[in-house]
């Protein structure tokens, strides 16, 4: 099938169209019901009649944005009329959910006079926390914005006309950057003077461009003062007539160090690109073919071009996703009034910065592994980087708390905690990890030191102030990689080829002597990162360890279970994955160690693992798992996890509410233990979930994982000495962060 056919099948398989709506309420009893319509909903009611802005309160309207378009200027589709401009709307508001966490109704109005279309969208203020409006014609577009924001007190923004100024304005701060151009020196020309281009000239102005400096042409040639005058061009285009002679683009591009494609395909030659300043930065974003192809422009010349597009395929994509969902977040988050240029400005401002720093793995995943570093082929971010609504929804909302246009104020300091929220539980929960290990941070090893993934996760613990990082591996290697890299940082580094270990060897010898281990190969021993880590951490010149990168799980827990051991008052270790679902978080042990654990060893791993939860600020509820409830089947296997938990609800140490053995099912599902199991210890569905058997835990895991749609975040070993954590081979560069930061928050625990 063609990309047509595959477009059709999507949008017309069950339920036709990309947007539903769902309840955010129990509805599951009929006292729901009563509360959520007749006769509970009167009192909201009357409470927003008292208050107008308890609406926000009681309603889901500070979440609630209206995409709206009476089709008259669809992205390559021109003027289809508002049903047919529905499937492009019913997308905005799935990229408003999918990137931003805001809710969407899309509004089609069959309004081509611009006092009717201004009429129905002011009405429904009440309904909408702020306004998108969306393919509509200019130079309609300029009046109908202009004449909303004036009546409405939530934010209007016409997406066609800013979305494409701030992000490829953020392009052009990082390619003045890279080139060392002033904007204020730039010679600007733009191809194309509808919505779009002028009001991507006027941000650009607000950037620092001069607007004496920039050159605009329409589909007649250059907008000069003489063709303003003789009443040419219309009162939009007319703000950039320039005082030059008449020409076509061709001569407007000449000694250019900026053009500026928002027109028509195919129009601009390598002769036009030959004829721009050294160094020329070209965005060309017709789409979906841009005035010249990428791979023409960039062969045009000998020096740096910089060149940009609308195209996913091709580097430096300018696409607007980048822009409006955070914008709205930002805006709806502080109830601001409007969203304005100060605001734009900031946006712009910081993605531009988040373009300079290192690309998280499964950004470079998501994009065919190709390098992604800053430079003159990465001057904007990806619209897939989940970073992007960290760093510009807290950055407008301060904007707009410091322009005056917001409505109420925000504790920025947890503003961040509060988006992770949105994008998933397991992102909530290392926020409270991290945060914690912000406030002492402890040395951690890092034994696979030269392994890239390992340098970029030290550069981020280091830069966010999460651990002071040790890296084991050859020094120069290190250095060359972090520089190659572009990671601006001076690691600590213990290098076995250049480092005198014979302190650590002894230890290791003193440590293991009766364990077969001689002198001499304990100083073979401490020249592998492993090893020397263990050692490390054993002795005290560092508080905890992370390994495993690229070994096998058990090879790699090998060295740390010999040198350091378990916790004095445990014989016994065990891998623990949390698993964040979107309204709940579970624990899963062991998952990785134990093969057959007996009843002692069952119990040691409940209490590990609730103490790990309350590292998480989770207050345990454990149950031993089974395929037996309470005694309905008897054997062996059963009989010592009855034993386990028996013996835990006696030990007068315990105190977290535990229970087994159990199914699944009984453990997680709060109706059957109140309805069956009455007398059970839990109070609620269990959130440290003890499997009789490794088999049974990885496998249980991994389905949750796979097919459940639960995020897992681990395996965090438990149980041990000092802290050490086991990777898993191929793991990312946050995994190792964010096992790190768990680490650190263990250290501070011992």
């Amino acid at each position: 099938m063609g990309l047509d056919e595959d477009a059709l099948a999507y949008h017309e398989s069950a339920p036709p169209g990309k947007l539903e709506i769902s309840t955010t309420k129990s509805t599951n009893t009929q006292r729901d019901l009563s509360l959520a319509y007749s006769p509970g909903v009167a009192a909201p009611c009357e409470a927003i009649a008292d208050d107008p802005d308890a609406a926000y309160q009681y309603t889901a309207k500070g979440n609630m944005v209206g995409v709206v378009s009476n089709g008259s200027a669809v992205l390559g589709l021109g003027d289809i009329g508002a049903q047919a401009s529905k499937p492009v709307m019913e997308g905005k508001g799935v990229l408003f959910k999918r990137f931003a966490d805001i809710d969407v109704f899309d509004i089609e109005l069959e309004h081509t006079d611009p006092d009717a279309f201004v009429e129905s969208v002011a009405a429904m203020e009440p309904t909408f926390g702020g306004i998108n409006l969306e393919d509509i014609a200019a130079p309609a577009c300029f009046e109908i914005e202009e004449r909303l924001r004036e009546r409405m007190d939530i934010p209007v923004f016409h997406d066609d006309q800013h979305g494409t100024a701030i992000i490829s304005g953020a392009g052009l701060l990082n390619a003045c950057d890279i080139i060392g151009k002033d904007l204020a020196d730039l010679e600007v020309t733009f191809s194309g003077a509808g919505a779009s281009a002028i009001a991507t000239a006027r941000f650009y102005v607000s950037l620092g461009v001069r607007k004496e400096n920039i050159t605009m042409c329409d589909s007649s040639g250059i907008i000069t003062q003489g063709r303003a005058e003789a009443g040419d061009v219309n009162e939009f285009k007319r703000e950039f007539a320039r005082d030059v002679p008449e020409g076509g683009l061709a001569d407007a591009m000449a000694g250019s160090d900026v053009f500026v494609g928002l027109s028509a395909p195919g129009i601009v030659s390598q002769a036009m690109v030959q004829s721009m300043a050294d160094d020329p930065i070209i965005f060309a974003m017709a789409n979906p073919t841009p005035e010249i192809g990428y791979e023409e422009a960039r062969a045009a010349r000998d020096d740096t071009v910089i060149m940009g597009t609308g195209r996913s395929d091709y580097p430096n994509q300018v696409n607007n996703v980048l822009g409006f969902p955070f914008l709205f977040r930002g805006a709806l988050d502080v109830r601001a009034t409007e969203i304005n240029e100060e605001m734009k400005v900031a946006a712009a401002e910081a993605l531009a910065e988040l373009a300079r720093q290192d690309v998280p793995d499964a950004v470079v995943k998501a994009y065919g592994d190709e390098p992604l570093q800053y430079g003159p082929d990465y001057v904007i971010p990806k619209p897939l980087d989940p970073r992007v609504l960290f760093e510009l929804a807290p950055t407008v909302a301060q904007a707009a708390i410091d322009s005056g246009c917001a409505r109420t104020e925000l504790d920025l300091s947890s503003y961040e905690e509060q988006l992770e929220a949105r994008l998933g539980k397991g992102r909530e929960m290392m926020r409270v990890v991290l945060n914690k290990a912000k406030s002492d941070p402890k040395r951690v090893v890092l034994s696979e030191g030269d392994d890239e993934k390992m340098i970029r996760a030290a550069y981020q613990l280091t830069d966010q102030g999460i651990a002071e990082p040790v890296l084991i591996g050859d020094r120069d290697g290190i250095l060359r990689t972090a520089d190659e890299l572009g990671l601006d940082f001076d690691p600590e580094i213990v290098d076995p080829e250049a480092e005198t270990l014979a302190p650590y060897a002894e230890r290791l010898h003193e440590l293991r002597k009766r364990k077969g281990v001689t002198r001499r190969e304990a100083e073979e021993l401490v020249t592998n990162g492993n090893h020397l880590g263990s050692v490390m951490v054993e002795v005290g010149d560092a508080d905890a360890m992370l390994t495993g990168l690229t070994h096998h799980y058990p090879q790699a827990l090998r060295a740390p279970l010999g040198v350091i051991g378990t916790d004095e008052q445990t014989e016994y270790a065990a891998g623990v994955y949390m698993l964040t679902f979107k309204d709940r978080v579970v624990f899963c042990a062991d998952t990785t160690v134990n093969q057959d654990p007996d009843a002692e060893v069952l119990e040691e791993v409940a209490k590990q693992t609730a103490a790990l939860a309350r590292r998480f600020n989770v207050e345990p509820r454990a149950a031993l798992l089974s395929y037996s409830d309470f005694g309905s089947v008897q054997n062996e296997g059963i009989v010592k996890v009855q034993e386990a938990a028996d013996s835990l609800r006696s030990d007068s140490a315990v105190d977290f509410p535990v229970d087994g053995e159990m199914q699944a099912d009984t453990a997680v599902v709060e109706d059957l233990l109140r309805e069956d199991y009455e007398f059970s210890d839990l109070n609620a569905p269990a959130n440290v979930l003890v499997f009789p058997n490794l088999e049974a835990g990885n496998i249980a895991y991994k389905l949750l994982q796979r097919l459940g749609g639960a995020e897992a975040i681990g395996p965090m070993l438990v149980g041990m000495d000092k802290p050490v954590h086991v990777l898993q081979r191929g793991d990312e560069v946050k995994d190792i962060v964010n096992l790190a930061g768990v680490a650190v928050v263990d250290a501070q625990n011992d």
